[in-house]
């Protein structure tokens, strides 16, 4: 059984590694952002092959909407999480002005907030003094903001992912649509999707410890209504404008 530099044994199965909370952020972002990517290029060119025949149409909205889609999806994702940096380097920027101006009572309040878990005034006293005198800004930014100073958000990991998975899932139903024939079109990209979803589901319930039989059935029942959906609305434009 392998240690970790200290020697101790780590718990099998529990995250207690540095970068979890970067990796998590980077791969929800990649899960979302396939999923999304699935979904609305689905119902974007099972729409315009409701309208039309037209290959080299449908070709042109898909691609348009995969490109459309993942600057924005990037863009988003990029604007959020850099909402949510800049909040926390705030948070961190105070506790620092804290411990410089009123070390007694940030210890006491790092205190306090150990005597609320449940450890004896006397040993909360200690523990806090000890943190402090190692890692004042680290122990009061962990107990307090539950902030990692050393493992902020990045925006451009997330957006980065975001782009990439919206493209790659955007791809599913663009490539299943435009090779076969006009007659099994449709048909062919449903099932594209629907695979694509059950794997999108099926990583995001792992991601976040969820039910797998649901998270799939909540992809693939979004995904289909939104392709049954917007091919009716291209069918009923075809025939208006036809």
């Amino acid at each position: 059984m392998s240690t970790d530099s200290d020697g101790r044994v780590p718990h099998e199965g529990e995250p207690h590694h540095n970068g979890l909370a970067g990796r998590l952020n980077w791969l929800r972002a990649g899960v979302l952002g396939a999923n999304d990517g699935i979904i609305s290029t689905a119902g974007l060119v099972v729409g315009v092959a409701g309208a039309t025949a037209d290959r080299t149409a449908i070709m042109a909205a898909g691609v348009a909407g995969l490109v459309a889609g993942a600057l924005s999806m990037a863009g988003g994702e990029y604007v959020s999480v850099s909402t949510q940096r800049d909040t926390e380097l705030a948070a961190l920027r105070k506790e620092e002005r804290e411990l410089r101006e009123m070390p007694e009572a940030e210890e006491r309040e790092l205190a306090d907030i150990y005597e609320q878990k449940g450890l004896s005034p006397e040993l909360a006293a200690q523990v806090a003094q000890e943190l402090t005198a190692k890692d004042a800004l680290h122990a009061h930014a962990e107990a307090e903001l539950q902030i990692d100073p050393d493992n902020l958000t990045s925006p451009w990991q997330a957006a980065w992912a975001s782009f990439l998975s919206f493209a790659v899932g955007a791809l599913i139903p663009l490539v299943a649509i435009a090779l076969p024939p006009v007659d099994a079109r449709v048909w062919t990209c449903i099932v594209a999707v629907v695979l694509g979803l059950v794997l999108t589901g099926y990583v995001s319930a792992r991601l976040g410890g969820a039910p797998v039989g649901r998270a799939i059935l909540r992809n693939v029942v979004v995904g289909v209504l939104a392709m049954v959906v917007t091919y009716f609305v291209g069918v009923l434009f075809g025939v208006t404008v036809g």
